[in-house]
This record gives structure tokens, sequence and C-alpha cells, in this order.
């Protein structure tokens, strides 16, 4: 670790079992001079189990741009720091993302110890297609944006993973049958733990299972793409409801001439070029 200028080391630990930590993150632990930990009081569990005894600092949410400070700084001064959430990957659904990107900016070397990832777990057991996915995190908690992404996932292709609490997860359910309609999907939690359990459902059986019984413990959950016909068909709502004008429009900021971007809306609408013209008059 000799460097004039000390390193940041993304060091991902046990998301469940402990005995799941390589030997790559143990070695950087005991060797760091300090260790950035989302909470310290559930880390200490970790460092105690493998009798490591390197300084921890705080380094969450509610620090995490004064802290990102003070730790580049120590940095500048050759002090090597490994970051570590409560569970898994740092950077991911997490603070560390911060700090990641205020390293880059201030020329600090970053290197990642690869790990345990809760998304990618949940995504192996899944049994849903794990060629093309794309990760969500947690949904936004505001109305707005939640609405958005809603409708944005509404027709994605690609296999969809997301983080839930419990207290959260009826209604996130609930809110995902109503915009994406019943499909399948897997619902993990518990992963790598005595009592692991991945149930293997639909949106809709899940809404109805989650009526009778309470959640319990954190929620991965993995939802099978949008059928393509089903994108289409739902595409073409969409353009239907949109008057001819913003219809036609919506091709010509593509960089598509009037002619065909007419062309294109006859085709979206099920009319003829003439119809549309004669709308447009």
């Amino acid at each position: 670790m000799d460097t004039k200028e000390g390193i940041l080391f993304l060091c991902a630990t046990p998301i469940g079992n402990l005995s799941d930590i390589s030997m790559h993150v143990l070695d950087t632990l005991k060797e760091a001079d300090l260790i950035a930990a989302e909470d310290t009081r559930n880390s200490i569990k970790l460092l105690n189990r493998f009798d490591i005894h390197t300084p921890m600092t705080s380094y969450h949410e509610y620090n995490k741009y004064d802290k990102a400070e003070e730790l580049i700084r120590l940095m500048r001064e050759g002090k090597n720091v490994a970051l570590i959430t409560d569970a898994g990957t740092p950077a991911i659904s997490d603070p560390g993302e911060v700090l990641v990107r205020m390293c880059h900016e201030e020329g600090i070397r970053v290197t990642s110890l690869p790990g345990p990832c809760a998304c990618i777990t949940a995504l192996t057991l899944s049994g849903l297609s794990t060629r093309r996915f794309c990760f969500e995190g947690f949904l936004p908690s505001g109305k707005k944006e939640r609405k958005e992404i809603l409708s944005q996932l509404s027709s994605e292709m690609r296999t969809t993973i997301l983080y839930e609490a419990p207290h959260h997860l009826k209604n996130t359910l609930e809110q995902l049958e109503e915009a994406l309609g019943d499909r399948k999907m897997a619902l993990c939690r518990e992963l790598t733990k005595k009592h692991e359990e991945c149930i293997h459902t639909t949106l809709s059986e899940a809404v109805s299972y989650y009526k009778e019984n309470e959640p319990r413990g954190e929620y991965v959950l993995v939802i099978e793409g949008a059928d393509p016909a089903r994108k289409k068909e739902m595409e073409q709502q969409a353009f239907l409801q949109m008057p001819i004008e913003a219809h036609m429009e919506y091709y010509q900021n593509q960089g598509m001439d009037k002619k065909e971007s007419m062309k294109k809306v006859a085709a979206d609408r099920g009319l003829t070029k003439r119809e549309v013209y004669q709308q447009l008059l």
C-alpha cells in the first residue's frame, strides 16, 4: 500500500453469511489506516469476528459530503481508506457513490475489491433472464418521480431488479402490478442466511400473498421484462391518446422530415397519410 497519496478501497462485505468475505478484503481491512463504515455499531461485529483492530469512522447518507471531504484530505496525506457498507458492495444504492465521484474529481485513486452484492445474488436465483437486466435500486419516494420511473419500467424489456424495505413492500407490489401488468417475478429475502427464501411467483400472486402475510426482512424484487408485443401495444395506446400534432412533433424532434413523420404517424394510428394530412389541416 505504499504510495505518496492514499487510496480508497471499496470493500464488499457479506450480505448475510460472514464466511462470504474474501481474503483480499480481510487483508485490506487489516492494513488500511482507516475504515469508513456506514454504521460503526454494525460493522464492529464483522471486525471483531475477524480480529480486525483498524480504527473506524462513520460515513453515511447524512454526512456523505462533509465526511467525503475529510476522507479525501486524509488520503491526500497518504492515508489508505477502506470503505464498507452495512452489507454488500459499497456505492450500490449507497452513499459511497458520492465519495467515489469526489475521489475521481480530486484525482484520488479508487479500487474496488469484488464480493457479495444482493442484486446479482437475487438475479442468479430468480430463474429469469440474466442476459440483459437493469438495476433500479429503491424506487424514489416522491410521487411524481416514482410515477415517471414506473411508467418507464412498464416498457422495459430487460429483467428489472429492485430493492424494497418490508414496510413499503405491499404498496410497491400494488403499484408495480398496476404499472407493469401481471408478470413473472422472484421475491428474495434473507439472502445467504439460514432462512434464505426465493419465492418464484407473479406480481398479482405476490400482491394477494402479502395481503394475508406480513413482509419480513429486506427484499430484492426480480421482475421479468415487458413482452415485445405488449410494449408495442402500450406505445400504440400512448400515441392514440396524444394529439396528432404532438404525435407529428414527436417524430420531427427525432430529425425526421414532415413526409417521413406523417408516414410514421399514419402507421402508428392505423390511418392513411391522406387522413393524417386532413386532420392536420
